[in-house]
């Protein structure tokens, strides 16, 4: 298992998975999400947003519409994902994000507390309505980075190559929609 970020030919993939989560994303941008890929097989596992917010104060890292397909689950994909979101999120120069989930018993596991809403900065506040209308058990949690940890349980669950891109599976011609056997594309591209 490796994750890594969404290429544009997944929109469709990506948007149906949300539909059949009942996530909404107003705001969405393929380049913003990172799936999990089974090395083995290919088949992408689970999905998850890094948003960045801009406001007066700076910018405001949250971790959004995590999921993870129900064959995968229990397997230490949702982990693998974190982990990398809080490695992209470090090098983007945050030390924090937050997850406005009704899943906060599962990202306490790796660090994430539950916090007041009177602790949001902004836009979470309305962000937090906006999630509560799709799930209304939906809490404000918040991770400082510093003490973000993957359980021993899990971390045994997925392959220990996540620095290694060497390992990862190379690009195949099907990612960027050619059929390698008649060398044409798979996708009308519009033109002639």
């Amino acid at each position: 298992m490796y994750a890594r970020d969404a290429k544009k030919h997944e929109e469709v993939w990506l948007l149906d998975r949300l539909d059949e989560f009942g996530f909404e994303d107003p705001a969405f941008r393929s380049r913003d999400y990172v799936l999990a890929i089974d090395e083995d097989t290919n088949e992408r596992a689970g999905f998850a947003r890094l948003r960045v917010h801009s406001v007066d104060a700076g910018k405001v890292c949250e971790f959004t519409n995590i999921g993870v397909r129900e064959d995968w689950r229990d397997q230490g994909v949702g982990a693998h994902l974190l982990e990398y979101l809080v490695e992209d999120a470090r090098d983007q120069g945050f030390e924090e994000a937050y997850a406005l989930t009704d899943e906060a018993d599962y990202l306490e596991q790796f660090g994430f507390e539950r916090v007041p809403e009177s602790d949001l900065p902004p836009p979470l506040p309305d962000r937090l309505d906006a999630t509560r209308e799709y799930q209304p058990e939906a809490e404000p949690t918040r991770l400082d980075f510093a003490d973000f940890e993957i359980p021993a349980r899990l971390r045994d669950r997925f392959a220990e190559n996540e620095d290694d891109e060497s390992e990862q599976p190379e690009e195949a011609a099907e990612d960027f929609g050619i059929d390698p056997d008649s060398a044409t594309y798979k996708y009308d591209t519009g033109g002639s």
